[in-house]
């Protein structure tokens, strides 16, 4: 005998095929054909096991996948409504504005983008063109990781206090060795502020909110006490953050960036795995700036003790 989970494992499947292109009418007889019940049995198992019945919830994940191209495509309405399965501009506007208390127009100036709608069943749209369903199991096994990140906002703020001791000509000074495409024309100052505004960024993007990324090839005159406080805030919210996805167990789940242009789709741990690399290739850097300019008691910048102390 078919399980309501079997049930509602294939009309999934039959979902998420079909969205990778224009809306085709998926017919509940049929589906229900296929797992060998009735149409009003199988509309009672999708609906018991999704919350919501065939019909509403391939209307939601098309209308999901509506705003996430009304965001990320210059793509007119009327073809993205088309696409959605509405036969007029004014039937997908009406049912948009439903859905998201606004007009597509209105959507696309507005600053929120979580375009994700109420799914009991936690199913929705994933970009470019498929379907997310929820982890069959929390992932949990990331305490190294949430480790990693506390020692790396621990070692910035370490070698903020450093730079505090370096007069404007240390702090400024060119560093030689440098990785081309990464960073270039670089400097103690130049890089603490790349530590710092990197949590900033990240943290705009996760909570959907502006963020002016800075000209990288701007000259940095950031005051050591500035980046001590912006520091301090950040990097406090941005290890907060890392810590409540992992008790969560969201590290696989996406987010769309909006500070990219056109806005991309990341997933949480896919974003922490980028901070952790390119920090960690900057932080080395700061390590032997440091050393040449007389400051040596940072080591080597390695987190082997320190992750190792807080287990």
């Amino acid at each position: 005998m078919v399980g309501m989970a079997d049930v509602f494992e294939e009309f999934v499947a039959v979902v998420a095929a079909g969205m990778a292109g224009p809306c085709e009418s998926v017919h509940g007889a049929g589906l229900a054909e296929r797992v060998h019940l009735s149409r009003f049995h199988f509309d009672r198992v999708i609906g018991a096991v999704a919350g919501e019945s065939p019909f509403a919830f391939r209307r939601r994940v098309l209308l999901e996948r509506a705003a996430y191209r009304l965001l990320t495509e210059p793509v007119a309405v009327l073809e993205v409504a088309v696409e959605a399965g509405y036969g007029s501009h004014e039937a997908f506007t009406r049912a948009f504005a439903r859905s998201y208390g606004m007009s597509p127009r209105e959507w696309r100036r507005e600053a929120s983008r979580v375009f994700f709608l109420t799914a009991p069943s936690g199913v929705h749209f994933q970009p470019p063109a498929g379907l997310r369903l929820p982890a069959r199991r929390k992932v949990r096994g990331m305490d190294v990781l949430v480790r990693m990140v506390e020692h790396h906002v621990w070692l910035t703020g370490e070698m903020i206090e450093r730079g505090a001791r370096l007069d404007a000509a240390a702090l400024d000074r060119p560093i030689e060795l440098s990785v081309e495409g990464i960073d270039d024309d670089i400097s103690i100052r130049y890089l603490l502020d790349r530590l710092v505004w990197q949590e900033e960024m990240w943290l705009a993007s996760v909570e959907d909110r502006p963020f002016q990324v800075p000209d990288c090839g701007r000259e940095v005159t950031t005051p050591i006490s500035e980046l001590r406080t912006r520091h301090a805030e950040a990097g406090s919210r941005f290890v907060a953050l890392v810590n409540q996805l992992n008790e969560d167990g969201r590290f696989d789940e996406s987010f769309v960036d909006t500070t990219c242009e056109p806005p991309r789709v990341f997933t949480y741990g896919g974003m922490v795995a980028h901070v952790l690399t390119f920090a960690a290739h900057r932080r080395s850097l700061l390590i032997g700036a440091f050393y040449t300019a007389g400051i040596q008691d940072l080591g080597f910048g390695d987190p082997m003790h320190f992750v190792a102390e807080g287990n």
